[in-house]
Formats: C-alpha cells, structure tokens, sequence
C-alpha cells in the first residue's frame, strides 16, 4: 500500500517509519530458519566480532528466501515512493547480538553512528553510504535490553547540518557530542515488523541480555545516483528523496 501523505510528512520530520507485519509470517519464518541453523551449526564464537562488523552468515546474505523480506514483502514498494526510484538490491546484511550469557564481552555496544562513514573498520577517506536502511526483524526484541537497535528521531537534519557546516573527509569522528551523547528509541518488534530509516538517522545498538539470539536482516537502499553524489547526499538529506519534495512538513519539523 503507497504511504499516505501524513506517512511521508512523518518520515521528513523523523526520518523513521515502523510498519508492523510488513513481512508476512512465512517469509520471516523462512529466512529465520535458514539464519538459526547457520547460527547453531556454523558460528565460530572467534568470528564474532568480524561478523559484527559486517554481516554474519554473510553465504546467506544473496539467498532468495532472506531476498524475500524486501522483494515479496510490501517493503520494496514503500522504498520505491519514498526514493521514486532505487537501484536493484542484491543483498542483504544480517546482524545478530549474541546473548552475554553465552559469549560475555565479545560484542561490545555500538555507539552512536551513521552506516558507512568513518567507520573503524574502514579508511577514514571510504564512504559507503546509501539512501534508505530497511530493517527486518526475525527474532522477538521485547526490550531495550534485548540487543536493540536504538535511534535518534529526527537525527538526520542534525547531521546534515554537521556534514556540512563541520565534518570532511578523512575525520575520525562518526557524529558530533550532542548526538553521541543521545541514548536512542529502541526499537522493538515481532518477527515481520520493518523499520526504514533515512540513512543519516543516527543510531546505537546495545547489549543483549536477553537468553536468546536477537536476529535482524538489513537491506541499503539506494536512489540509482547516489553513488555519484556521496558526499553532497550527506549535506542534502533530501537529494536522493525527490519523491519528497514538494510533501509539507509537519509542525514541529526544521525543515
């Protein structure tokens, strides 16, 4: 179902939108069963923290049943009226938080951060950035304490503002002190909720404490440009949202 225009403005003013069993209970189940057999029978505790860098499972990441969540879901087409147009999605990264009661101390909290720039992994002059974050959830997050994925509403105008004003290629920090010092929503969901996020929203991901694995599936969506533009995407959080041009902006919006 296209966005609304209240939808849109929402997503203008915080750069989030929750749509609650997006993904249909037997295309989550799928994908899930996939991610856990690989987890029970195939994770090297020692790759851990590689994994949380990047992607676990990363032989699962182009198989059509996790393709599934975005293609089959609805989410494909929400991307679409948000961006106009996106390029073809070919992966997916997925993102576990092992319990602490089973490997303490080797998966540190994430602090506050936007994907793809001046990560620690990365060359401080590499961008990898994108447009659109669509997450998937596959796993039950029930509280923040479950490993969840924490955001800052209404971040991505505050970092498009330090992109431009303060930050240039080749510098270490990740955000600015006001943002690092935010603590997050959390966002908790059922298997099959999705959250999209503007990409500059930045966000946190802390312990799980939970006695279970919490198991997400990301999707970066980008507007077919966007890798011609990096770095003025960064300072314009609406160049690769034309479809959001002309949506008037809520109340309480800087726009």
């Amino acid at each position: 179902m296209p966005l609304t225009v209240e939808e849109k403005a929402t997503f203008k003013r915080d750069g989030v939108l929750i749509r609650r069993g997006l993904v249909a209970p037997h295309l989550a189940r799928r994908a899930m069963s996939l991610i856990d057999t690989w987890y029970r029978e195939r994770l090297a505790p020692s790759d851990i923290s590689a994994y949380s860098q990047r992607t676990f499972a990363p032989e699962l990441g182009t198989h059509r049943d996790v393709l599934a969540l975005y293609a089959e879901s609805g989410a494909a087409v929400i991307a679409s009226d948000l961006l106009g147009e996106s390029a073809p999605v070919t992966t997916a990264q997925i993102q576990v938080r092992v319990p602490e009661s089973e490997h303490p101390g080797v998966q540190p909290e994430k602090a506050m951060h936007v994907d793809g720039v001046s990560c620690p992994h990365l060359d401080p002059q590499e961008l990898r950035t994108f447009s659109l974050l669509v997450g998937v959830v596959l796993s039950e997050i029930n509280d923040s304490r479950d490993g969840a994925l924490r955001y800052l509403p209404g971040g991505h105008r505050t970092m498009a503002e330090w992109f431009r004003d303060q930050w240039s290629l080749g510098i270490t920090e990740q955000v600015p002190p006001e943002v690092d010092r935010g603590h997050g929503v959390p966002f908790l969901g059922a298997p099959g909720d999705v959250l999209l996020m503007h990409h500059l929203v930045p966000h946190a991901v802390g312990l799980n404490l939970a006695p279970f694995p919490r198991v997400m599936a990301y999707f970066r969506i980008s507007h077919p440009e966007h890798h011609r533009r990096r770095l003025d995407a960064l300072r314009d959080p609406w160049l690769d949202y034309p479809a959001l041009a002309f949506v008037p902006s809520t109340p309480d919006s800087k726009e």
